[in-house]
């Protein structure tokens, strides 16, 4: 997987991508990342790459050159192949784990950071092919949602977690929160770790686990758990364990 970031801070891109697994994971080659940055492309002496709004209003835009002129730059170097262009904007569809996924499975990823006001809508229309929000409030740069996305993105790319189960079988699996997990020592401040995980059954606890992800998505994130059951994501077994569930809760 190949990120390219269009960016004023290509600093704070490279900086956050290089620690932890995700600097691992360069370092094996398994991702790679090319910040580049937006003043480089702007024929302004002074290096500015924004303007007045035209129709006045607060604040500055982002040019349409300087941001055209970058990602045409970067697409020769790409040998003049077209790729998915995203553009971070609290306008776009709201990032999920779905989406992740579908994004993982290519080779190249171009991403767009907006500063100030935006950037001229002519430069989106140009270049960009998907508009993404990681939820609806508003930040001052693209820069941490593209890591954001860069980081959900990274580990569904085989080899960058350690193990493979971790990325399979966590939030999010099967429209599911993930269950709770301990660690030693078994009881801690007089809270004990639940006995079916010391008990060895792998089956059993493969389903206290199914349960407790049911029981928790439906207390935090009953939406999620509806559309799990509406895609029949949900085992029979699973099925008469939501509905007593209910059964319990209609008693209270």
């Amino acid at each position: 997987m190949n990120f390219h970031v269009m960016t004023l801070f290509p600093e704070m891109i490279e900086q956050g991508m290089a620690t932890s697994i995700l600097g691992r994971a360069m370092e094996k080659g398994l991702i790679s990342l090319n910040a580049v940055n937006i003043r480089d492309y702007t024929l302004d002496k002074h290096r500015r790459v924004d303007d007045y709004p035209y129709g006045g209003g607060a604040g500055m835009v982002m040019s349409a050159d300087p941001v055209v002129r970058c990602y045409r730059a970067l697409q020769e170097k790409m040998q003049g192949a077209k790729h998915r262009v995203i553009y971070l904007t609290p306008q776009g569809a709201t990032f999920t784990q779905t989406m992740a996924e579908e994004l993982a499975r290519e080779e190249e990823l171009v991403f767009l950071c907006g500063h100030y006001e935006g950037i001229d809508e002519r430069a989106l229309e140009m270049i960009v092919t998907d508009q993404v929000s990681i939820g609806d409030y508003v930040l001052t740069g693209g820069e941490l949602p593209v890591m954001v996305m860069m980081d959900a993105i990274s580990r569904l790319v085989p080899g960058v977690l350690n193990n493979q189960e971790s990325s399979e079988f966590e939030t999010f699996h099967d429209h599911l929160l993930e269950y709770p997990q301990y660690t030693r020592p078994e009881v801690y401040e007089g809270r004990r770790v639940p006995e079916v995980l010391l008990s060895g059954h792998h089956a059993r606890i493969e389903e206290w686990r199914r349960q407790q992800s049911i029981l928790r998505t439906k207390r935090v994130r009953p939406e999620l758990l509806e559309k799990a059951i509406e895609e029949k994501l949900l085992s029979k077994k699973e099925m008469k364990f939501y509905r007593e569930l209910l059964e319990e809760n209609e008693k209270e």
